[in-house]
C-alpha cells in the first residue's frame, strides 16, 4: 500500500518591506512520504519570498514537483497558462535548472542543507547562460531551525527587511539570511 501525502494547511501573515507587501495568505501544502519537515519550511518560506504583490499575472501556487517530473515545486502562470515563474526546492541537477529558465520567465531555486556548496561548486559554471536564473541558499543550521516549527496547522508571521527574513510562529522566532547565490 502507498503511502499518501500529509496535508499541512498554513496561515501566513507576510510583512515584506524589501518589496513593500503586505499581505495574508492561506495555503495547503501536501508533504510528500518523502519529503521532510526542513523542505516543507523552505517551500513555505519560497512562497512567502516570491508571492506576487498581486493577481494580475496568476497566483504562485504550489506544484506537484516531487510527484510529476514535468512540474517545479512552485509555479506562477498567466491567464494564458504561459509560465512566469518556475521555482525549485532543494539542488535539482543543471539540465533542470535550464530546463527551468528555458520554460519561464523567471526561474528560482532554493537550496538548503549542509551540502549545498559542493552541490553548487560542480554546477555552478553550467548555468551562466541562463541569465533569468535565480539561485539561493538557506543555510543549514537556519533551515534546520525553520523546521521545529512545522505544525500540522500554523499560522505563520513572516516578516523581511533589509534581505532578512524572521519566521515566528508567535511562541518562537526563526531569523534567516538567505545568500544569493547567482541572479
Amino acid at each position: 500500500m502507498a503511502l499518501k501525502a500529509t496535508i499541512f494547511k498554513a496561515t501566513l501573515q507576510l510583512a515584506d518591506m524589501d518589496r513593500n507587501l503586505y499581505a495574508d495568505h492561506a495555503v495547503t501544502v501536501a508533504r510528500h512520504p518523502s519529503e521532510n519537515d526542513e523542505r516543507l519550511m523552505v517551500r513555505l518560506l519560497a512562497y512567502a519570498l516570491s508571492v506576487p504583490a498581486d493577481d494580475s499575472r496568476g497566483t504562485l501556487d504550489f506544484a506537484k514537483g516531487l510527484w510529476e517530473a514535468d512540474e517545479p515545486e512552485l509555479w506562477q502562470k498567466d491567464l494564458t497558462g504561459a509560465l512566469v515563474q518556475w521555482i525549485e526546492i532543494g539542488q535539482p541537477d543543471d539540465k533542470r535548472l535550464l530546463k527551468a529558465s528555458a520554460r519561464s520567465e523567471r526561474a528560482a531555486c532554493w537550496a538548503h542543507g549542509s551540502s549545498t556548496p559542493i552541490w553548487w561548486s560542480g554546477i555552478a559554471n553550467k548555468l551562466t547562460r541562463a541569465q533569468n536564473l535565480t539561485v539561493w541558499q538557506v543555510p543549514a543550521q537556519q533551515a534546520q531551525a525553520l523546521a521545529l516549527l512545522a505544525r500540522r496547522t500554523m499560522q505563520l508571521q513572516i516578516t523581511v527587511q533589509d534581505g532578512t527574513v524572521w519566521v515566528s510562529d508567535g511562541e518562537q522566532s526563526v531569523e534567516v539570511q538567505p545568500v544569493k547565490l547567482m541572479g
